[in-house]
C-alpha cells in the first residue's frame, strides 16, 4: 500500500505524463489526411467560376474594342468621340491583361501549394 501511494504520488504521474506527451510527440510522425469532401466541392466550384470568368472576358474585351474602334472610325473628326474610343479600347485591353494576370497568379500560387 506504501508502494502504490509513493507511486502515485502527483510528482510521479507529473513525470509520467511529461514522458508520454514527449514519447508521442516524438515518436508519431505519420500523419494520414486528405481534403473533405467539402473542400474538394468548393474548389472545383471555383475552378469552374474562374475558367467561366476568363472564357466570357476575351468576347466582352473584343467586343469592347470593336466598340472603341468603330467609334474612333465614325467620329467624323468630333475630337470628344476619338478620345472616348480610345479610352474605350484602352480600358478594355487593361481589364482584360488585368484578367489574364490574376489568373496566372492564381495558377501559380495553386501549384506552389500543391507542389
Amino acid at each position: 500500500m506504501k508502494l502504490l501511494k509513493k507511486f502515485f504520488s502527483t510528482n510521479n504521474i507529473c513525470k509520467i505524463f511529461i514522458f508520454t506527451i514527449i514519447f508521442i510527440f516524438i515518436f508519431s510522425n505519420i500523419s494520414f489526411s486528405a481534403y473533405p469532401k467539402l473542400i474538394t466541392t468548393l474548389n472545383s466550384a471555383f475552378e469552374k467560376i474562374e475558367s467561366w470568368l476568363v472564357s466570357l472576358a476575351t468576347p466582352a474585351a473584343a467586343v469592347a474594342v470593336a466598340a472603341g474602334v468603330f467609334m474612333k472610325k465614325f467620329s467624323f473628326g468630333d475630337d470628344e468621340r476619338m478620345r472616348t474610343g480610345k479610352k474605350l479600347i484602352r480600358t478594355a485591353l487593361i481589364s482584360y491583361a488585368l484578367i489574364l494576370v490574376v489568373d496566372l497568379i492564381l495558377s501559380t500560387i495553386q501549384n506552389l501549394l500543391a507542389g
